[in-house]
């Protein structure tokens, strides 16, 4: 198969698996051309500067995907297939049905270049020619011990998000904040965390926080939650009567809940230091402080952000958090929908997986 062939293969899987906005051949091929500097450059040499080059994908690339979403697992699968590589995935432990359902919806040609399986057998890790992972520190660290000299290793590690409001002309960023908190019920690296929130003349910090909480209730109607187990419930149930505590105490502190279960929590406090959110749909709403005093509340996590959503999306404000280390800005509500150009973590994503061969 050629690349074309490929990206017209996964374009229709792509759009039936709603996992990105883009998903046509055309974009895809734009991606490899993008990154490589041709979209033919895997398939014969092409001019690359002052001289032909070819793209050498790797025979073989090891997918090790966390328990987290589905996102990362599709898009990592989707360029390994783009390039033309064998495609072995670890699976969790909890597995990903809607990675699994994607797998299976791929054209023959392309299906047979992946192999899943929940454990992990020695071969896999020994024979493939680039390993991508995906997980905590501590896995990272395990696999960078594992690595040859002559492997690639691709490292996603713990990440987190947050999200800025400077406005709310059109009163949408409630809804938008409640998808980005909601979706994958939180887990991934691209989930906020905590929204910072600009006192205006159209909004304010404590107001939003309560309609934050009505948009969570009504998403979680058509959205529900998976239900947790008591060890996942634990840490929801202990923050929550923490904050209650201290609600009764402090007018800086309000807390919304759903009622009979822990389905979603949205807490309202006046203390702008970054919270580190215990997940599935728990979120904190903050004043948004000076902006040159955010990397102070930020100091905690810095070293550990990936995205930061932002309403509305425009060239001043994008301007006002370029300098915070995040590695990408989006639109508030577009947060859990990267594009399959984003440099996940600040990196190129085929580039860093091939060799050259250079003529001339």
């Amino acid at each position: 198969m050629t690349t074309a062939d490929r990206a017209a293969g996964l374009a229709d899987t792509l759009r039936d698996s709603a996992c990105t906005e883009s998903s046509s051949s055309a974009i895809l091929l734009d991606l490899v051309e993008a990154e490589l500097g041709h979209p033919g450059i895997l398939d014969s040499p092409q001019l690359h500067g002052d001289l032909k080059s070819q793209a050498i994908a790797p025979e073989s690339i090891l997918h090790i995907i966390a328990g987290n979403t589905p996102m990362a697992g599709i898009q990592s699968l989707t360029r390994g297939l783009l390039l033309g590589s064998h495609n072995f995935i670890k699976l969790p432990s909890c597995e990903l049905p809607e990675l699994t359902d994607f797998v299976d919806a791929l054209p023959a040609d392309l299906k047979k270049l992946v192999e899943m399986s929940s454990e992990l057998p020695d071969e896999w890790l020994r024979s493939s020619k680039a390993i991508i992972v995906f997980g905590s520190d501590a896995t990272i660290q395990h696999f960078s011990q594992c690595v040859r000299a002559d492997q690639t290793l691709v490292a996603h590690g713990h990440r987190i998000s947050f999200g800025i409001i400077f406005e709310d002309e059109d009163q949408s960023a409630a809804k938008r904040a409640a998808r980005d908190a909601s979706l994958f019920d939180q887990q991934g690296c691209l989930s906020p965390h905590v929204f910072y929130v600009a006192a205006g003349k159209n909004i304010d910090p404590p107001g939003f926080a309560a309609e934050l909480a009505r948009e969570m209730d009504l998403f979680n109607q058509h959205s529900p939650r998976r239900a947790l187990s008591p060890e996942e419930n634990a840490p929801i149930t202990a923050l929550r009567d923490s904050y209650k505590f201290r609600q009764s105490n402090d007018p800086g502190v309000k807390l919304w809940a759903s009622s009979n279960s822990t389905d979603w929590t949205v807490i309202y406090e006046e203390d702008p230091l970054f919270a580190v959110s215990p997940l599935n749909r728990v979120v904190f709403v903050k004043p948004l402080p000076e902006i040159k005093q955010i990397p102070q509340q930020l100091f905690l996590v810095k070293s550990h952000l990936s995205s930061i959503a932002i309403h509305p999306f425009s060239q001043k404000h994008v301007g006002h958090v370029r300098h915070l280390g995040a590695s990408r800005i989006c639109p508030l509500g577009k947060a859990q929908q990267p594009s399959l150009f984003w440099h996940q973590d600040g990196r190129a994503q085929l580039s860093p997986l091939v060799t050259w061969i250079d003529f001339g």
